[in-house]
């Protein structure tokens, strides 16, 4: 896969790129895709819900990157942390979206890559995140190394309305740190191309 670029977007930046994030999230709750949303998705609405995790990201317990082509974001994932003592080891893995036009060259994988590598700089082992159950990204999870947890039946709407099953599924990262403790921040982490 070549063209692309996956890099993390700050709290500063949110604002600026929400309204390509809120396409990209219209595309795919369109495309039938479960990610929270009911169809159709009205694009102002998706921005303020991409612009409401502005303080997560500013007080670090979001992390969220972008793929983009040229000016374009066609993608992205996000990564939570809990502020519990007790689960600072695990973050969850959310919102991994491709845009339907550029699906089927590599782009989620190198976005599942570096969703796990951000989680596992701030010090996470355990990553766990859940999908629809029998969904394209099914494949990606499993081949990625993630472990299915188990099914929960009628957990979540998809766009249509219709209850569908989901998967649970976790990736334990081993690493040779206490849980809790980060590598040290770059300084400019720059942007990586895929």
């Amino acid at each position: 896969m070549t063209g692309f670029t996956v890099s993390s977007l700050g709290a500063g930046e949110l604002g600026r790129t929400a309204t390509r994030l809120a396409g990209l999230l219209v595309d795919a709750v369109d495309g039938g895709a479960s990610v929270g949303f009911l169809a159709p998705l009205d694009r102002t609405a998706a921005e303020r819900w991409w612009k409401s995790h502005g303080p997560a990201l500013a007080d670090r317990g979001r992390a969220l990157w972008v793929a983009r082509d040229g000016d374009r974001v066609v993608g992205t994932v996000s990564a939570g942390f809990t502020g519990y003592p007790n689960g600072r080891h695990r973050a969850e893995i959310t919102k991994l979206l491709v845009h339907r036009e550029v699906r089927g060259r590599g782009l989620g994988r190198a976005l599942l890559a570096a969703a796990e590598r951000g989680a596992a700089d701030r010090g996470a082992t355990l990553l766990v995140l859940d999908t629809e159950t029998g969904s394209p990204a099914e494949r990606l999870y499993r081949s990625a190394g993630w472990t299915a947890a188990g099914v929960i039946p009628g957990f979540a709407a998809d766009p249509g309305g219709t209850l569908r099953p989901t998967t649970l599924y976790y990736k334990q990262l081993h690493q040779d740190r206490p849980p809790g403790s980060e590598r040290p921040r770059q300084a400019h982490p720059g942007a990586r191309r895929v």
